[in-house]
């Protein structure tokens, strides 16, 4: 169909990735993505968007890729012409930007830079539309950085607390430039925190969510994390690839904050996920040495010892320089564009704990059945 939109998404096997992808194809799009090539499959969050690579009507395709190589970005540009460009690949995590400063500044920064000067050499400013994923990770947590309501918007100054927020930061500019130099239609999305079920493993919400269900089940003793009175405000993913589209189909080129407006410490996150197996917590302690014990189970299902120590605090896990609270104000997205999230954090953690309690419980029946057939053979 000569009307049929195409889209270019990096970090397509990502959680964002995925879920925009569905999205996407939803709308009728055709779909590529770029993945980086690995010797093991890491397409797990995609699988089900392409069952059979070689059926003629499939439209989605995956391309080999990396930000760090502009050549290899620019011939996929070149070869797929797209419409709209969503650029979600990065390397995300926090606390490891410190461990790996300069990769991060390659791949957040200067990947940016690569996708919109592929634009601009291949003559495609008029044709093709730019989503770059911004973070509120710009705004570092400064107090004095907030509206007169307390919240972060788009004209809060930044200042950036962490080696991936600094990077974030010169691909945001990047994009603003490139907008207002070369005319191009070019936005960032500040997304504040936003999880799911897809969300990965190393991250804080997915930790706790694992974790809890772990314990529940009987297969984990306790948990481990740093920060408790960190403060985050925590989005569901499958609202915010919305948004991200909505940016991209605006009359005019502008950067949006995504987030919900509220805010929970991490250790309200913990309280909500044990309460989802029916588990409720009594909390000990100040700083590194606070701790969390059973005070009651109230579910048949999910049954531990009255206080048994189900968390620690690990102080390996505290960052360099710690961001405590991020707090959005998406006043501008929901008068300008209409969005509203549909899930709160309730039913985010929901999600969540519904499909890792679902997980572990698979992954106890294949141990039983195989125990079944070991006997069996025995």
């Amino acid at each position: 169909m000569a009307d049929q939109k195409i889209a270019l998404v990096t970090g397509i096997t990502g959680q964002d990735g995925s879920y925009l992808a569905e999205l996407l194809l939803d709308k009728g799009y055709i779909v590529h993505g770029i993945k980086r090539r690995a010797s093991l499959f890491n397409t797990d969050r995609i699988d089900h968007l392409y069952q059979d690579p070689h059926d003629p009507n499939l439209r989605i395709k995956l391309h080999y890729g990396d930000l760090t190589d502009s050549m290899n970005l620019t011939r996929i540009i070149q070869e797929t012409r797209p419409d709209e460009i969503y650029n979600l690949g990065a390397m995300s995590h926090v606390k490891v930007s410190f461990d790996m400063p300069e990769y991060v500044g390659n791949v957040d920064g200067l990947g940016t830079l690569r996708i919109l000067e592929a634009v601009r050499l291949l003559g495609l400013e008029k044709k093709t539309r730019i989503y770059q994923a911004s973070t509120s990770e710009l705004y570092g947590g400064m107090a004095e950085n907030k509206n007169e309501r307390g919240y972060y918007d788009e004209s809060s100054p930044f200042y950036p607390r962490s080696p991936y927020g600094v990077a974030k930061i010169y691909g945001f500019w990047i994009t603003k430039n490139y907008r207002e130099a070369y005319d191009m239609f070019a936005c960032n999305g500040i997304l504040f925190n936003h999880e799911s079920p897809r969300r990965g493993e190393t991250f804080v919400t997915r930790k706790i969510t694992r974790a809890v269900a772990k314990i529940a089940l009987g297969l984990q003793e306790k948990l481990y994390l740093g920060n408790l009175e960190a403060k985050r405000d925590w989005g569901h993913a499958k609202d915010y690839v919305r948004m991200m589209w909505m940016i991209l189909q605006a009359e005019k080129a502008e950067d949006y904050v995504i987030a919900t407006g509220v805010t929970t410490t991490v250790r309200g996150f913990v309280k909500m996920a044990f309460e989802e197996v029916g588990i409720e917590l009594e909390f000990r302690g100040e700083g590194v040495d606070e701790k969390a014990y059973v005070a009651a189970c109230n579910l048949k299902e999910f049954q531990l010892d009255i206080g048994k120590e189900v968390l620690s605090i690990d102080p390996a896990y505290f960052r360099p320089t710690e961001v405590d609270l991020l707090i959005g104000d998406p006043t501008k997205a929901k008068e300008q564009l209409g969005w509203e999230p549909e899930y709160d954090l309730k039913g985010l953690v929901q999600d969540m704990m519904k499909s890792d309690v679902d997980l572990f419980k698979k992954d106890i029946d294949l141990l039983k059945a195989g125990h079944s057939i070991l006997t069996q053979a025995e």
